[in-house]
């Protein structure tokens, strides 16, 4: 099933398909958010290489188990006509209460149908305070007038 916008994107369509990822990202929800990859979607997330739905949705669960109260921010970095890149910051904390704020570039390629085929990503973490968050809207969907990661100095 077609999932829009499809390629080729324009600065219009790949940020619109940035923020649809980030609002799926931000429900935490491992099934809702496996539906955006193809079936046998190739996976580079930091150090971990895996395909398909089924390991997308198992990996998610094992992350979302282990980062708490996460949200997310992503901004499209550049795009052409079946990829964008983006770049992006999401908060969460660990079981113990330590906060962590994890900056990251995310390299996407879709099929015409719009989903996405293959997806890298590079992440680092940095431990913060709880005092110096900086996302802190309500779980789930950023609200719209929430600053974005350029306005915010991230």
């Amino acid at each position: 099933m077609p999932r829009p916008p499809l390629p080729p994107f324009t600065a219009e369509t790949a940020a619109q398909k940035a923020r649809m990822a980030e609002d799926a990202w931000n429900s935490r929800d491992p099934a809702r958010v496996a539906q955006a990859y193809t079936a046998q979607s190739q996976w580079r997330n930091r150090a971990e290489f895996f395909s398909g739905r089924d390991l997308i949705e198992q990996f998610l669960q094992r992350k979302w188990q282990r980062e708490l109260d996460y949200r997310l921010i992503k901004e499209v970095w550049a795009f052409t006509e079946n990829r964008i890149a983006v770049r992006f910051a999401y908060e969460w904390h660990d079981d113990s209460g330590q906060w962590y704020r994890s900056h990251g570039n995310e390299q996407w390629e879709f099929d015409a149908e719009g989903l996405m085929q293959r997806r890298e990503a590079s992440i680092n973490d940095v431990r913060i305070a709880e005092a110096d968050r900086k996302l802190k809207w309500p779980l789930g969907r950023r609200p719209d007038e929430h600053p974005g990661l350029s306005e915010l100095g991230l």
